[in-house]
């Protein structure tokens, strides 16, 4: 971002990052947002991933003749189509949930009614299986799915769309730097830039964090929405996923031990994580990249983001605040800037986009 980014001042009672995290959870919050329109993106010949999408669209009073006489002619109008036509000039930003999340997390929900606030376009995707998605692929999800997002990105760009941002959060955060590092010189002129908060961009380092004595809660909560979702596949794909046979499992990493590595094709956790985190890319990123992060995160940790340096890759802006604790970043105003993270995402793809409030 080429002006000065607003600081971080958390909230007077959220001051560590516990209580930052925790509260990011259950705040209440009232959004603005009109209702979406659900939309599934091919990935490949056997999964779908689900969207849900805000659009930005002409006002019908302001269609001109030649337009209407457009649609007319190309028979939108006999076949029930009466939508006006999109404003494809304008950003649309995908959001991209975290482990365990979906596209109703609230700080899904809440990137997207800030960029709808804009004028933007706002697509929140579900990774695979989640937001009620099981049906649509036979597969798990996992870190390392960044094809998934490249997919999404050039259907977007095939329909028109001329400015695409990406924002990821927590392992949502690690997909999408892959794809743009793995995309790297390579990435589409559409594609114009992509944010990210707490990334996880080393899976290995993230595992270790979650099994300190501190981090018990977090991980428990996380180690039952994966095996629940994991017994529903089995009970949709009963030739394909066992129920049982694997013995305790209590961790984030002895989930992926026994059943993620195994079912796509890793010999075990550590190697998977290799394959899957974004720090061997983030160095080729081609677009601007903000990457929002906090000290006190408790299980991304801060000297991760040191090891991999991320601050070599010109184009990566990298904001390491004080505070903030996992996603949460509430701060000590109230209005737009309660939620200081999303805020200033918004701003970025504002200043990326050419499209900044006047």
């Amino acid at each position: 971002m080429g002006k000065t980014m607003k600081g971080f001042e958390p909230h007077w009672w959220l001051r560590n990052g516990h209580a930052q995290t925790i509260a990011a959870s259950f705040a209440m919050r009232r959004f603005l947002l009109p209702a979406g329109e659900e939309r599934l993106f091919r990935v490949d010949a056997e999964t779908q991933v689900k969207g849900m999408c805000h659009w930005q669209r002409e006002e019908p009073q302001r269609r001109t003749r030649a337009q209407s006489d457009e649609l007319e002619a190309s028979g939108a109008e006999k076949h029930g189509s009466k939508d006006p036509p999109l404003h494809l000039e304008r950003p649309v930003v995908v959001t991209v949930h975290g482990l365990e999340g979906s596209c109703e997390s609230k700080y899904s929900v809440g990137i997207a009614d800030k960029a709808w606030a804009r004028g933007f376009h706002s697509v929140r995707m579900n990774q695979r299986n989640c937001g009620g998605s099981e049906r649509l692929t036979p597969t798990l999800y996992n870190s390392g799915l960044s094809g998934d997002y490249r997919a999404v990105l050039e259907e977007l760009i095939a329909e028109g769309f001329e400015q695409v941002f990406f924002v990821g959060y927590s392992m949502g955060g690690n997909l999408v730097t892959k794809m743009a590092g793995e995309l790297g010189a390579a990435a589409p002129t559409e594609l114009k830039g992509v944010a990210v908060v707490c990334p996880a961009l080393d899976l290995a380092a993230c595992a270790d964090a979650l099994e300190k004595p501190v981090n018990f809660l977090y991980e428990r909560h996380f180690v039952r929405g994966l095996m629940t979702r994991y017994r529903w596949k089995a009970e949709l794909f009963p030739e394909r996923y066992r129920k049982d046979g694997f013995g305790p499992i209590r961790t984030v990493r002895e989930f992926d031990d026994e059943i993620t590595a195994p079912c796509f094709g890793f010999k075990d956790a550590e190697e998977y994580y290799e394959a899957a985190s974004a720090k061997k890319v983030i160095g080729k990123v081609a677009v601007p990249l903000l990457l929002i992060t906090a000290k006190d995160d408790p299980f991304v940790p801060y000297e991760s983001f040191l090891r991999v340096r991320v601050k070599e890759n010109p184009l990566v802006r990298f904001v390491g605040t004080e505070h903030g604790g996992h996603c949460g970043f509430i701060s000590r105003f109230a209005g737009a800037e309660r939620f200081w993270a999303e805020e200033r995402i918004v701003e970025f793809v504002a200043e990326k986009s050419g499209k900044v409030k006047k």
